[in-house]
């Protein structure tokens, strides 16, 4: 969805959702991959994290869930991650109150993931906040 200028400074912050399918596996279980992904993606859309990512793997209980979740947090919000390494999925939530370039993301994330497939959201947050 596009949105206005206006509608832009109206809100309080921008998230884009990534939904990558068919990923490429090495990374989808591998703990600093994840942690690298996550410490570029700040950089990328400029923000100023609050403390390293965290990443971690979800419980062998979980049976058909295994892969990895992470995130870091940023003044601006925070991005996460959610790998699951089995169905070579990953899913990416980048929010932040500072605007930024969404296709520079979603290439990063094609470059680091090389998924088949991309489906993508964005969404304008806290529209009534100012």
């Amino acid at each position: 969805m596009q949105y206005s200028k206006k509608e832009k400074q109206q809100a309080f912050g921008f998230h884009l959702i990534l939904d990558c399918y068919l990923c490429r596996s090495e990374k989808l279980d591998n703990i600093d991959a994840c942690y690298q992904f996550l410490d570029q993606m700040v950089d990328i859309i400029g923000a100023t994290k609050q403390t390293q990512p965290y990443v971690f793997r979800t419980p062998e209980e979980f049976i058909g869930k295994e892969g990895l979740s992470g995130w870091v947090p940023i003044v601006e919000s925070g991005i996460s991650i959610h790998t699951l390494t089995e169905s070579r999925f990953v899913s990416v939530d980048v929010y932040s109150c500072k605007e930024f370039d969404i296709q520079m993301i979603v290439q990063f994330t094609q470059a680091f993931f090389e998924p088949n497939e991309i489906e993508q959201q964005f969404l304008l947050r806290g529209q009534k906040y100012h």
